[in-house]
This record gives structure tokens, sequence and C-alpha cells, in this order.
């Protein structure tokens, strides 16, 4: 049994490999000066690039848990989430409302997915 862990630090890996499964650490916006649909669009980006240096893509999600500050930004991030998954690759997915580590974060999410073969 092999675990790989990528970008490691002190506290987490952004990237954990096993068994054929990619994990993500919490990923969120790359300005959270923006609104929820430029934050969005950011962190959906960074998941993607992300999956990829793991040897996955976004149409290999198996998972995504998506948090944001408020459920008045559903009908935004959902906007930016629905053109980003490509049709008929959507994974399963839970999205609730939270407190974010820092006020001005408006979304984050984990994702679960699996590796190219």
């Amino acid at each position: 049994m092999t675990i790989e862990r990528l970008q490691t630090g002190a506290r987490m890996s952004r990237i954990v490999k096993h068994n054929g499964t990619v994990y993500l650490c919490g990923q969120v916006c790359a300005d959270v000066q923006k609104g929820i649909k430029e934050q969005t669009q950011t962190m959906l980006d960074k998941v993607e690039a992300l999956l990829d240096e793991a040897g996955s893509s976004k149409d290999h999600m198996l998972s995504a848990t998506i948090y944001v500050k408020s459920m008045e930004y559903f009908a935004d991030m959902n906007a930016v989430w629905d053109a980003w998954v490509t049709e008929g690759y959507a994974p399963a997915r839970a999205c609730v409302e939270a407190k974010m580590a820092r006020d001005a974060l408006l979304v984050e999410i984990s994702v679960v997915a699996a590796l190219k073969e």
C-alpha cells in the first residue's frame, strides 16, 4: 500500500494519492477581494490544476463538498459550477453553509477524484 503526498507542508498536503484515488485539501479562491462568481472560478481553476498535477482531471471527480459562507451565494456559485463541470461527468456533491477560516472567503471546495488509467 503506497500513499503519495504532494505539496506537503507542516499542516497538510495539498494532494494525497492512494489506491487509485486523489484527495485534495480544501481549495479557496485566488483573490478574496472578488465576488462569489470570481472566487468560485479561481477556486475551480486551482482544483483543475491540482488534479492535473496528480494525474487526474475534473472529469474523474468522484465527489465534491462545497462550503459557502451564506446560501445567498448558492445560485451564483452554481452558475459557475454548472459551466465548469463537463456534461455527464458531475460528481456526487454536497453543498453546505459554513463559517469560513477568513471572513472575506465566500466559498471553499474539497474534492476526491480517481486517477486516470
